[in-house]
This record gives C-alpha cells, structure tokens and sequence, in this order.
C-alpha cells in the first residue's frame, strides 16, 4: 500500500523514576528526551504535504512543552506525589508506571486527540535506546 510519511522531531526533558523496578530506575533520575513523530497519509492535500510540520509543532511540541518539559512524570500511585506537590515542584501524574514506552503511548493518545494522522511515535530515552508505539 503507497502512502507518505513525514516525521518532525522534538526534544524535550524530563525526570522520572520507575515503580516495581529492581534497578537504577527505581531512583530518580532525569533524561533528555528526542520524539519522533510519524505521521502518514495516503495523499496530500492541496498544498502538496500530508501535514504541515508547523502544525506538528504546534500542537505536540506545544503540548510537550507545557505538560512535561522540565517536570518529573510519576506513576499516579507514586508516593512521591504529594511531597512534589508540597514542595511546589512541577509533577505530571500518570496512570501508569512512566516508562519509554507508556510515554510514546501517551504522546501517540495527544497527537491522536488533535487529529493527526499519527502513523507511530518513538521516544528516545537515551541516544542509544527507544520505544516505540503504534496501533
């Protein structure tokens, strides 16, 4: 099946730590974080683009940018939550453990909500390690 794809990426940090995890992880610790976001199409509209990279960036790189650039991504049964709360630190709460992959999931939900025609998103960690997430 044809169709085109075209991938913006963005950068973005945050820190985290993982629940039920026997390893560094389990501490917090923080990561600069690269998104690519792929999205496909089986034809272009008028203008001759599947979708305009600007669009892309405003509303998933905005979106980054205000939900977890800079702020520390927890599970929602994290104890952690009300101490950051308390402290008047920058928390986004998450319904699951905020692993690579269940980050990429939830960047995919984002770009899914505002209509893109998201094809995957992959989320690197670390510049040798990625996850990915696709429907």
């Amino acid at each position: 099946m044809k169709e085109y794809r075209v991938m913006k990426e963005v950068h973005f940090c945050y820190g985290h730590r993982l629940l039920n995890y026997d390893g560094k992880c389990q501490f917090l610790h923080g990561h600069n974080a690269r998104v690519q976001i792929i999205l496909s199409g089986k034809k272009c509209d008028k203008r001759g683009m599947v979708v305009d990279f600007g669009d892309i960036e405003r509303l998933i790189k905005t979106w980054l940018e205000e939900n977890l650039d800079h702020k520390t991504l927890l599970s929602k049964d994290d104890s952690l939550i009300k101490e950051f709360k308390k402290w008047k630190q920058p928390v986004f709460v998450m319904d699951e453990n905020p692993t690579a992959e269940a980050i990429a999931k939830l960047i995919y939900q984002i770009a899914a909500k505002n209509k893109l025609p998201i094809k995957e998103i992959c989320l690197w960690e670390t510049p040798t390690s990625y996850a990915s997430y696709s429907q």
